[in-house]
This record gives C-alpha cells, structure tokens and sequence, in this order.
C-alpha cells in the first residue's frame, strides 16, 4: 500500500489557474498580487499591516530586528519548536534563552515564565523579546503573556508559523491583540501555502514601515524617508541594512487563492483531530489537550505514549508505524540539545518537561486530504504497534 504522509499540501485547479495568470502577466515579483495577498491575510486575521516575505524563518529574522533586537539584546522561546523560533535571535546578534514548556498544551508554560521572569528581574537579565510558539496550531496563553510583558517591559513576537486559522478568547490568531508582531508561514506542511513564504502582522505603522525598508535591502524610493533630496526619477537610498527577504507574485497568487479555502481546510483538520481522539480513546497514550480559550487549527496531531503503560520503547514505536507504511513524524527535538546550542552552554536536563515530551511524542499524519479510510489505517498501526 502506498505510504501515508505525515502532511501534505492541496493543490486545486483553481490554484494552479492562479499561478498561470500571473505567469501570463507583467509582473513575476515586486507585483500588486502581493499587496493582495497581504491585504487579504489581515484582513482575515484581524490585523492593521501585513508584510509578505519569502519565508517563515525570514519573517522571524526581520521582526526580531523591527523589534529592536540586537548584539545586547537577549531573546526567549519555547524549546520545542524548529531552530528557527530560537536562531532569529542569533542572527541579530542576541542571546537566545528558553522557558520550559507546560505538560498539557506543550506551549511555554505560564508558570514557568513567570518563575523565570522573577529570577531574572532580581539579576538584571530580563529578555528583549519573548517569541512564544503556538505549537502544532495550539493558542497560548497570550493575556497573561502580554500582562507580564507590559509589566517587565519586553517585546512579544508569536510564532504562529502553526497556527493561522486557531483563535484565542474569541479573535484570531495574528490579530496582535497581545503581541507586538505575528509571525505565519506558508510552507507546504503548514494549513495553506504559498510554495514558500511567510509574513510578519502587525497594528503599528512604525513597525510596517520598518519590515517593508528591511524586506528589500533596506532601500526606499520615497522621498520623505530619504536623508537627501532626490537626484531625479531614478533615484533610491539605501538608508539601513536590510536583505533580499522579498516573496514573488507566483508565491502570492498560489497563497492567495489558498486563503480562500481556508475555513474549508480547518473544518476539515478539526474534523480529522475528533476522529482521531474518538478513535485512540482507550489506547496507552495521550491526544492533545485543548486550552479552553482557544481553537487549535491541528496544524500537527501530537499523540504521547504513556510509556509506564507501553511496552515497546518509543522509538520501536515509531519504527514500526514507519514500516506499516504511516510516516510519522516528531515535532520536536528540544533546541537546546541540538550541538550548535549545547556549543553555547546548554545542556540535557536544563527543560526537563520539554525533554520528556521529545521521549514519547508522535506526530500521526494530518492534512485536509486524510481520507476516513487512510485515518482508519493510521489508528490501526497504531494499535499494532503499541501491542
């Protein structure tokens, strides 16, 4: 039988026909779909600016910088999630730290923040900005994040590279309603996808023009933002060092369209993630776990062995879903044990919750095209497996 994917994209003829026209046009990049494309995003989460860039991993260096974050500056995340919510800092020449995450959501735990918070108010060491993970599409406790933020005065970056389509106490996640800056991407694993992409959301004007000057080599064709007059028509300044972070039109046309499914594909993800809990009801394991105030998009469906209770060890488990064909996958192996981070002082047991997490998490596939028949199939391996 053909393998089932942990994730895959879905592309319709309506995508494909998207992506022509603009092959078809004036404009490959630097072209009005893109101003599309982000005006629709904010539209749709709730924000006042959007900043479309080439990928997630750029969105989070930029807003670091737009965030102030530099050589002095020290960043804090969560240890689980991919390098790059932990490496933006480190290309601003900041110094990265992490908060354990709490045992249920597998988000930063509020507990912990506040502990480590505490401890670091007393040294003199507080973060500049704090970059909490929505993982797997799951919300975090934004309020009380954005309370202790104002309190011990820290900027607040969301990684919802996860999470577009999940809300918090009402309102959608990149609204900025507790952050300073959202981050989304439009990798073909995440809920809608642009090839390659990502985009930064924010409600200040400062901050927009700021990602718009670094998103393209830091130049700037307005007169007003020059610190000379104009020499003529043709004329630009590069007036901060910025990058080459820019998306194409062919990227913007492919996510545009598919922002228009998107209430199809979460229906569909929260679908598959009942059935899944209705159908590993009773199994040694646990399904996730969902914060009251919030609505997960199920970007990832995490299962957690419960491994007193498992007699094969977790990864004999995830071999033998491998082999029956079901390629799972695991999301993630803790940052600070990657050796780049270990280089810098970190260490096993430093985030003993995110540690046992990484020791019995399974990512099972979820992707809007799951069919009944291939879930059916995956929970069976799983049953097997677990025998």
């Amino acid at each position: 039988m053909k393998p089932i994917p942990y994730a895959r994209q879905d592309i319709n003829d309506a995508d494909i026909a998207a992506v022509i026209d603009v092959l078809k046009g004036d404009w490959l990049t630097q072209g009005p779909v893109i101003e599309k494309f982000e005006r629709a995003v904010a539209d749709y989460c709730g924000a006042r600016y959007a900043v479309a860039v080439s990928n997630g991993t750029a969105a989070l260096h930029l807003a670091c910088m737009a965030a102030g974050l530099g050589p002095d500056g020290l960043l804090w995340t969560s240890p689980n999630t991919f390098v790059a919510s932990a490496n933006c800092g480190r290309y601003c020449g900041a110094d990265v730290d992490f908060v354990d995450i709490d045992d249920r959501s597998y988000n930063i735990s509020i507990a912990a923040l506040h502990e480590k918070l505490e401890s670091a108010a007393r040294q003199g060491k507080l973060p500049s900005v704090l970059v909490p993970v929505h993982f797997s599409g799951q919300p975090c406790e934004m309020a009380e994040i954005g309370n202790l933020a104002r309190y011990y005065g820290f900027r607040v970056i969301e990684d919802a590279s996860h999470a577009i389509g999940a809300s918090y106490q009402g309102r959608k996640i990149g609204a900025c309603t507790h952050s300073d800056l959202v981050v989304l991407s439009f990798h073909p694993v995440k809920i809608i996808t642009s090839g390659e992409g990502g985009m930064i959301l924010t409600n200040r004007e400062d901050l927009y023009q700021k990602l718009l000057l670094l998103r393209s080599h830091g130049i700037t064709r307005d007169p007003a933002q020059m610190e000379s007059p104009s020499e003529g028509p043709w004329y630009y300044q590069q007036i901060d060092l910025g990058y080459n972070y820019r998306i194409t039109d062919i990227q913007a046309a492919l996510g545009l369209n598919q922002l228009g499914r998107i209430d199809e594909f979460i229906e569909r993800r929260r679908a598959i993630a009942a059935r899944y809990d209705s159908l590993l009801s009773g199994l040694p394991l646990t399904v996730p776990w969902q914060l009251p105030d919030g609505q997960s998009s199920f970007h990832l469906y995490v299962i957690r062995l419960l491994t007193p209770d498992v007699k094969r060890s977790h990864r004999e488990v995830f071999e033998r879903l491998r082999e029956s064909g079901v390629m799972v996958n695991l999301h993630y192996i803790p940052v600070h044990l990657q050796p780049y981070y270990r280089k810098l002082g970190f260490a096993a047991g430093d985030f003993p919750e995110a540690e046992r997490y990484y020791g019995q998490a399974i990512s099972l596939p979820m992707f809007y095209g799951l069919t009944d028949a291939a879930q059916d199939r995956v929970v069976a391996a799983v049953r097997e497996a677990l025998e």
